[in-house]
């Protein structure tokens, strides 16, 4: 009983944690959440403590987020101020006769600035979703589709264990 208290509490502590916080406290928080529901010390290693609790690392988090973002994007479901920006490649006239413009492959905009362009959300969410397999792309069911990309994030992120 006392461990399903601590699953509860850690996950809306993180839920409420995530909408409020930088990458980098939600890092350190996400860690601290995990220790605290093995009751670990900080020195132990965090990778074993996420992979039980079947949580993503925080960069395959955040490509999780920009992926559902964008299939909400171009399902319709998104906010009209994201999904202007997101476009694909079928829908630019100069990349209709690409091979690329029959698949469901996003356009990823040419930016100025790499420090803060490369972390804009049209380019963000086009390289996250252009790097997932055709399979998660062409979903046709949202739940489906985040069942399955969270599986497949997950493996690529704990890969090695």
């Amino acid at each position: 009983m006392y461990l399903i208290v601590q699953q509860l509490t850690a996950r809306c502590w993180l839920e409420c944690q995530e909408h409020y916080y930088a990458s980098y406290s939600r890092f350190s928080t996400l860690n601290a959440v995990a220790r605290l529901v093995f009751s670990s010390r900080r020195s132990d290693h965090i990778t074993p403590l996420l992979l039980e609790l079947h949580w993503l690392k925080i960069t395959e988090r955040i490509q999780f987020h920009l992926c559902v973002l964008a299939y909400r994007c171009l399902h319709g479901s998104a906010p009209s101020y994201l999904a202007k920006t997101l476009h694909l490649t079928s829908d630019i006239e100069a990349c209709r006769r690409l091979r690329s413009g029959c698949t469901s492959i996003l356009f990823i905009p040419e930016t100025r600035q790499s420090s803060l362009g490369d972390r804009a959300f049209p380019l963000a969410a086009a390289r996250a979703w252009n790097t997932l397999p055709v399979s998660l792309r062409t979903a046709s069911s949202f739940p489906t589709s985040r069942g399955e990309l969270k599986t497949f994030l997950f493996n690529i992120s704990f890969a090695d264990n």
